[in-house]
């Protein structure tokens, strides 16, 4: 399958630029996968398309304040670095914009300890390790990493994480969870529907659009997830007793099926923790997820894919197909794209 098959135009105007307030107050695109039907409804009306017996999972990661400006020792050349993945106390996979960084090389935090270059991965990805922990540091050293095509300042670092974020380690939000409030929980909780959570720490491909020409050539990079004991009791009863898996965005989509990956036969998923590279392509057979929240993602990348896999089940295209026309409804209605944009729940 083409990269090319998943693309789309949207013009700058459509890219939200600041969430909205409140924050359920967003737009919800509805699509019933069975029949094709569009609904435009707001988010805070969710809870309308659950049901008593349904468990809604989300995605508890927290994002740490991951992007330090630094500079090359011993000449000073500005760098800027994105921490993906803690590694150990001391060492971090980085992303690091500048020249010349070579293993070896050495590099100061502004106003935070000194690295060393270790090892060098793929394109500008890099292992460091730092002087001292650097995890510590991070709430003085760091900013939030918000994505390149958000370029109006935050006013509000907390209006990039959920309001259930309890895990740091995430490079980037799970975006579909930003248009929960407390109390649209606590509603959804009133009426039956249980709540589940997963953590899984977004990492490098959330800013990497897939380069190849066929989605197949593509490597996806691992990020660390874990699903509970807890959580995965609460899944398999659920299914147990006819109730559907709600999934708060693909983060937590991954995490699913990578559990899933590890069950036995006689249950939808078993406790995991570790590394996942799952890459969900379209005609991916789904195990764990019934219905998908989700944002609307940026053209030739992992997430569209995922989406479009969700859409068209065993038949490719007509995922591909039925994601696009809904992407061109939702621009003709003026929806918001991307992290701080609006939503777009998949029955």
């Amino acid at each position: 399958m083409k990269t090319s098959d998943f693309d789309y135009d949207l013009p700058p105007e459509f890219i939200a630029q600041a969430p909205i307030e409140p924050r359920d107050a967003s737009r919800l695109l509805v699509l019933h996968r069975q029949t094709g039907e569009i609904e435009h409804r707001l988010f805070r009306d969710l809870s309308q398309y659950l049901r008593n017996g349904d468990l809604l999972v989300l995605n508890q990661t927290r994002v740490i304040p991951a992007r330090l400006y630094a500079r090359k020792l011993p000449t000073g050349g500005k760098l800027e670095l994105l921490l993906l993945q803690r590694l150990g106390q001391q060492t971090w996979e980085t992303l690091v914009g500048g020249k010349g960084i070579r293993q070896g090389a050495r590099i100061q935090v502004e106003r935070g300890p000194a690295a060393e270059v270790i090892q060098q991965l793929d394109g500008s990805r890099r292992v460091l390790r730092f002087d001292a922990p650097l995890a510590p540091e991070l709430e003085r050293l760091g900013r939030t990493p918000l994505p390149p095509y958000i370029t109006a300042p935050l006013k509000d670092p907390e209006r990039y994480q959920t309001v259930y974020a309890r895990e740091p380690g995430s490079a980037a939000a799970p975006t579909a969870g930003l248009h929960f409030t407390i109390e649209l929980l606590e509603h959804t909780k009133s009426i039956g529907v249980d709540l589940a959570y997963v953590t899984l720490h977004v990492g490098l491909d959330t800013f990497a659009p897939i380069a190849e020409d066929s989605v197949e050539e593509h490597v996806i990079h691992t990020e660390w997830c874990r699903l509970g004991s807890e959580t995965a009791t609460a899944i398999n009863a659920t299914r147990g007793r006819g109730g559907r898996i709600v999934a708060a965005g693909t983060t937590t989509v991954r995490t699913l099926e990578t559990a899933a990956r590890a069950a036995s036969p006689h249950e939808t998923v078993a406790p995991y923790e570790g590394p996942t590279d799952l890459f969900i392509l379209p005609g991916y057979k789904f195990n764990a997820v019934d219905m998908l929240l989700t944002n609307f993602h940026l053209p030739r990348s992992t997430l569209i894919l995922l989406v479009g896999a969700f859409l068209g089940g065993s038949t490719p295209l007509a995922g591909r197909d039925r994601l696009l026309a809904a992407y061109e409804a939702a621009k003709e209605g003026a929806y918001r794209f991307y992290s701080f944009g609006d939503a777009m729940l998949i029955l």
